[in-house]
């Protein structure tokens, strides 16, 4: 089984080479680094950072320096990191991961975007009423497409073995923005329809698939004016599959093909630089039908899945593997990350339980999340896990 730790460029850059990379070998273990390439703006606490506890992350940074040549006259284009000031941090991690033999994966957050989401409105998703939800972009929007394109050329320049692809789908509308506030409720069926993009790509989309896709989109605003004007409809329940007559819910099979299709093509451009690529699928089997999550087709189209294994028993994790086996993705076809910190375990019993569990049902990959936001000692964690 392989394993990796995920961890952001600041700790290589703060930490320097020998510490960061020393404590992933001597102290977790671990055959490998996920290092984030591309990440959204957070507020963070480190508990073992040298200098500093509380860190803030710029919004839809990368963490590598772009080669200006692919990225000319692409609107989309990643800016570099400021906490990495001149230095490419992706060179320096291929460099020691090749001499230290380990993996180098890129953790590389794709349509999560809130700085080009904001610079570029029409490449973010519309709701029924033409508001953008900002702080994402549109996977059907050509520019978004070329943009995660770009993006899987420029990791491969750095020899990485495999592209975890987070956020490569749709989002709803509770996701990521500070301070979001909604201080009327407005019930599950709301926010769900408030979510769905309706901007000129996805109602082609649907089009093209013979969706009647104005009129999906005229009755999501209708029933969304009557829940939002009336406080005992809000709590009322709905049928996605109903509303326009199952027209919504055609429209909604068109937005996962979309999705299905961008994975396809990032998958099999990694492959043509020798680099595997895994669609992080994070809330699990049954959730990500609004997103565009289609697991099946997934698998189909030859795109691997990473998921969340948080849970504080090794049965739970072992249940949300054969979730997935019941939408059609082997366990030999999944990556799991686990949290070796408090909230999901208890010691190294409860982990190496677990990580057990993964190489019993065949699962390849394990992952760890995350090294700047874990103690010391949930580092030694790992190790004793791994090692027992």
């Amino acid at each position: 089984m392989q394993s990796s730790v995920l961890a952001f460029a600041t700790d290589l850059i703060d930490e320097g080479a020998d510490t960061f990379f020393g404590r992933l070998t001597d102290r977790a273990g671990v055959g490998g680094v996920t290092l984030a390439a591309v990440y959204h703006e957070a507020r963070d606490v480190f508990p073992h950072h040298p200098t500093r506890v509380v860190r803030y992350l710029e919004p839809g940074a990368a963490y590598f320096r772009p080669d200006p040549a692919r990225w000319a006259g692409q609107r989309l284009a990643p800016p570099p990191a400021r906490a990495i000031g001149d230095r490419d941090p992706f060179a320096e991690a291929a460099e020691q991961t090749r001499r230290r033999g380990l993996k180098l994966h890129a953790w590389t957050v794709f349509c999560h975007n809130d700085r080009l989401g904001f610079e570029h409105p029409d490449c973010a998703p519309a709701n029924a009423f033409g508001d953008r939800l900002l702080t994402e972009l549109c996977p059907a929007h050509p520019e978004v497409r070329r943009y995660a394109l770009t993006l899987v050329d420029e990791l491969a320049r750095y020899g990485v073995d495999a592209i975890r692809a987070e956020s490569l789908h749709f989002h709803g509308l509770r996701h990521g923005y500070h301070h979001e506030r909604y201080f009327e409720e407005l019930g599950p069926f709301a926010e769900a329809l408030l979510g769905i993009c309706f901007c000129p790509h996805c109602t082609a989309a649907a089009t093209a698939r013979g969706v009647a896709a104005e009129r999906v989109r005229e009755e999501v605003a209708a029933e969304l004016r009557r829940r939002l004007a009336e406080e005992d409809a809000a709590a009322e329940p709905g049928a996605l599959d109903r509303l326009a007559d199952g027209e919504l819910a055609a429209y909604l099979e068109a937005s996962c093909a979309t999705v299905t299709s961008l994975a396809a093509e990032l998958a099999e451009r990694a492959g043509q630089h020798g680099m595997r690529l895994s669609f992080m699928d994070a809330g699990g089997p049954g959730t990500g039908w609004l997103s565009g999550i289609d697991l099946p087709a997934l698998t189909k189209a030859g795109v691997g899945i990473e998921t969340l294994g948080y849970a504080r028993t090794a049965d739970a994790v072992r249940e949300k593997v054969a979730a997935f086996g019941l939408h059609g993705v082997r366990p030999a076809e999944l990556a799991v990350i686990l949290r070796p910190m408090a909230q999901d375990c208890d010691g190294p019993a409860n982990l190496a339980e677990k990580i057990a569990v993964l190489r019993g049902l065949g699962v390849p990959e394990v992952e760890f999340y995350n090294y700047g936001l874990m103690r010391l000692s949930s580092l030694d964690r790992i190790g004793a896990a791994l090692r027992g």
